[in-house]
């Protein structure tokens, strides 16, 4: 079972911890702090964990001349790419504005520093744990000085080779032991066939020592659920109020009614795990009473007779006697007393 720890206050992932949901609003706010605060708050209805966002220092993250080039994307929301980012980018005030509302609400807020600056605010701002984007997971710099400010990390694993992760986790684990890789695959919306969550095993055994996780950009619910079977202690979906709006992630989102009916399945699912342990359950106990089978006479047989297998049946019988996994161990025993045709064979009959 992978390492436990605690990614935000009082709430621990990994080991035998529920999965940790993440609802990803990122940039899909229209850069509109009512809508912001509407997503903070259909998350904590829907029964996320945390809400999440996307802060960039957008002159530390990109350069001038990708700033400067022309947009004409049906999603963009000014004539370059700078000011399209721009107008989705939160001020540091309004950051710390959804932070006290997400507080309020009652659900751990949190966002991706997409840049070193946005990483050097949101620890300033006390963020209970840092996400790393697939964009950063193999920017080695922008590891280490976010490893070293010794909050949890999640990293996600969006474009990159296990080779990759294998000197990610190097990187990382030297200066923080408290972080978690999520199987993700970036493309929007995604392919089922790319999902790859056989993925997620392998991280287990590759990366035993530390909770796996994923973050889907798939349509739909049920690859989510998939995941969290197959033992993802984190799960990030990016979520919507509206999947028609403009921008490229609404339609690989969720709606409010999907992430309520995800939240569920996933409980739903953990409850199922249950315990590995195989053995009768109590619940069973009613069952076993009416259909459970024992071993019983095939014929009359007198006392001190030598029992021999075609001496002896399985069957539903009242009351009940030895089970049929014991039938071999009875061959060659004596028993003490004569038996009618279907009489059961238990313990006390058995001469010892």
């Amino acid at each position: 079972m992978s390492a436990e720890f605690e990614l935000c206050p009082g709430r621990k992932i990994g080991g035998s911890n529920p999965c940790f949901i993440i609802a990803e609003i990122g940039q899909n706010h229209q850069g509109d702090i009512e809508i912001a605060k509407k997503m903070i708050r259909m998350a904590k209805d829907c029964g996320a964990d945390c809400a999440k966002f996307q802060k960039s220092e957008i002159e530390h993250r990109f350069t001038k001349q990708a700033l400067e080039r022309p947009y004409t994307s049906p999603h963009a929301w000014g004539p370059t790419y700078g000011a399209h980012k721009h107008h989705l980018e939160f001020s540091h005030q309004q950051y710390r504005e959804l932070q006290q509302y997400a507080s309020e609400v009652g659900i751990f807020f949190t966002a991706s520093g997409m840049d070193e600056m946005a990483v050097e605010f949101l620890h300033e701002i006390n963020v209970p744990f840092f996400k790393v984007a697939s964009a950063d997971t193999n920017n080695i710099p922008y590891l280490e000085k976010t490893a070293k400010k010794g909050r949890p990390m999640v990293i996600s694993s969006g474009m990159q080779s296990m080779k990759t992760m294998r000197c990610v986790y190097q990187t990382v684990k030297k200066l923080n032991p408290n972080f978690t890789f999520l199987q993700c695959t970036s493309a929007y919306p995604l392919p089922l066939e790319h999902v790859n969550l056989s993925l997620i095993p392998e991280f287990q055994k590759e990366f035993p020592d530390i909770p796996i996780g994923y973050s889907g950009h798939e349509t739909g619910i049920h690859v989510s659920v998939a995941a969290v079977a197959l033992g993802a202690k984190v799960l990030e979906r990016h979520v919507t109020l509206d999947k028609s709006w403009k921008g490229s992630d609404h339609s690989a989102s969720l709606e409010p009614a999907e992430l309520a009916e995800l939240v569920k399945a996933i409980r739903t699912v953990e409850m199922a795990m249950g315990s590995p342990i195989k053995q009768m359950l109590p619940c069973e106990a009613s069952c076993h009473s009416k259909l459970g089978k024992s071993v019983v006479a095939r014929k009359p047989l007198q006392k001190g007779q030598t029992l021999t297998l075609d001496m002896l049946t399985v069957k539903v019988a009242e009351p009940h006697g030895m089970r049929p996994e014991n039938i071999f161990k009875l061959v060659g025993k004596k028993i003490t007393v004569d038996l009618e045709k279907d009489a059961t064979i238990t313990d006390a009959i058995i001469q010892n």
